[in-house]
């Protein structure tokens, strides 16, 4: 089949082998994927991770257990558990300690023909959902699992640090869901993009200290800091960036401050592919770019440039 491979650099190959589904899984077909910044990461090292990434997906079902109809077309949630351990019994499947996850640890992605996942793992996505809004669903995904993990009051100064794809959906999300956070970002064009989109912006430079929770989407090492530095004592961070460095970082503040710190992963996909269908959230206004696989090098510098929001892979 013809995929996309880090080894380390991106790389399209049209040889590589198929993916055989195992007990209990299915094959899927991939029909268009999008690039984020977990796969940006990973092409810069993150997790010494070689193999096809992606995985943010719309399939169709091509073989496999059979527990959908062939056809059928799916999303699908990327940690793949054992279901036997502790977490996994207690409904924390996504930190089973012996998962792969989804084109970022030990399970081949999304940017190929095709894939294969543990049936429990797919969502049967709706008529109304099309490929490129339901591209979308895992990240969107995420950004409502903070609403399962903190109380957000409606009354908060809520900041979203960064202006890139993640902190666009998470500002999407808040902003469907009543709330009124600011986004503060580096770039003016992309800013003034979410302005159009009814969230409210401003440059990070402009920024002052005093917000009750800030909820990091910078993608960069140095985001903890700035969030540091513009949550009030008490407040809170939520920390939804994955980076490949590392950075030196001052705790002491958060002693001083009494800060707490929230760690924000991956999601349940229900809330996503509701708020979808319903028409209550619609990303394409973001979509920068969509390419061929055969393109998808060009797609990732693409998805790398700072003027864009979000790259996709049509699956040809």
């Amino acid at each position: 089949m013809r995929a996309l491979v880090l080894d380390p650099e991106p790389l399209v190959r049209n040889d590589y082998p198929d993916p055989k589904p195992g007990a209990g899984e299915s094959l899927i077909r991939v029909r268009m994927a999008g690039i984020c910044g977990t796969d940006l990461e990973l092409a810069r090292g993150y997790m010494n991770y070689r193999g096809i990434p992606g995985h943010e997906f719309v399939g169709e079902v091509a073989g496999g257990a059979g527990a959908m109809p062939l056809g059928r077309r799916i999303v699908g949630e990327i940690n793949a558990a054992c279901g036997r351990c502790h977490f996994c019994l207690a409904n924390l499947g996504r930190h089973c300690p012996n998962r792969t996850v989804l084109g970022i640890l030990g399970r081949n992605g999304a940017f190929a023909e095709y894939l294969t996942l543990p049936d429990r793992n797919l969502v049967e996505l709706p008529d109304s959902i099309p490929d490129e809004l339901g591209v979308f669903v895992e990240p969107i995904a995420a950004a409502y699992e903070i609403f399962e993990q903190v109380h957000l009051g409606r009354n908060e100064r809520i900041l979203i640090l960064g202006d890139g794809r993640l902190g666009a959906l998470v500002g999407l999300v808040l902003w469907a869901e009543g709330y009124d956070p600011l986004i503060g970002g580096h770039h003016a064009e992309k800013l003034d993009l979410l302005t159009a989109l009814s969230l409210k912006t401003e440059l990070q430079q402009h920024l002052r200290p005093g917000f009750d929770t800030v909820i990091d989407c910078t993608g960069k090492a140095n985001g903890l800091q700035r969030a540091i530095e513009l949550v009030r004592p008490r407040g809170r961070i939520i920390l939804k960036s994955t980076a490949a460095v590392s950075s030196e970082l001052n705790l002491a503040p958060l002693v001083i401050n009494e800060i707490s710190v929230v760690g924000s992963r991956c999601g349940r996909f229900a809330p996503a592919v509701e708020a979808l269908a319903s028409g209550k959230l619609d990303p394409r206004p973001l979509i920068s770019a969509l390419y061929p696989l055969a393109e998808a090098p060009a797609a990732f510098a693409a998805a790398g440039d700072s003027e864009n929001f979000k790259v996709l892979l049509k699956i040809e």
